[in-house]
C-alpha cells in the first residue's frame, strides 16, 4: 500500500511555469506506476501524464504534451509534473495517482489507479 501526498498548487499567471510534487510513503513507492490527472470545476477528471515505476516509460495526454514533463526520483519517494507555457484552461485540481505495474501509451482511465492523493490546486489567471 501506498499513500500519496501532492503539493506546489498556486496561484500563477499565463505563460508561467510550477512544478508539483508528488510524496509517496513506504518502501514500495518505487514499483509503482505514477500517474497525474486534472479536474476542473464541473468537469471529469481527466488524464495528465503517466510514468512507469522506473521512469523509462512516459506518456502524455494531446493537451500538455510538449509543456508538462513528468518525472521521479525514486530516492526520494517522489514523483513530479513540471508545468510550463500555463494556460487559463490548464487550472483544475491536480491529483496524482499510482498502479502496480501500469505500462500506459495511451490515455489512463482514473480506475486503473489504486491510490490516489488529496489534489492540489493550481489556477492560471490571464
Amino acid at each position: 500500500q501506498v499513500q500519496l501526498e501532492e503539493s506546489g498548487g498556486g496561484l500563477v499567471q499565463a505563460g508561467d511555469s510550477l512544478t508539483l510534487s508528488c510524496a509517496g510513503s513506504g518502501r514500495t513507492f518505487s514499483s509503482y506506476s505514477v500517474g497525474w490527472f486534472r479536474q476542473a470545476p464541473e468537469k471529469e477528471r481527466e488524464f495528465v501524464a503517466h510514468i512507469t515505476w522506473g521512469g523509462r516509460v512516459t506518456y502524455y495526454a494531446k493537451p500538455v504534451k510538449d509543456r508538462f514533463t513528468i518525472s521521479r526520483d525514486n530516492a526520494k519517494n517522489t514523483a513530479y509534473l513540471q508545468m510550463n507555457s500555463l494556460k487559463p484552461e490548464d487550472t483544475a485540481v491536480y491529483y496524482c495517482a499510482a498502479a502496480a505495474g501500469l505500462i500506459a501509451n495511451r490515455d489512463v482511465e482514473a480506475s486503473e489507479y489504486d491510490y490516489w492523493g488529496q489534489g492540489t490546486q493550481v489556477t492560471v489567471s490571464s
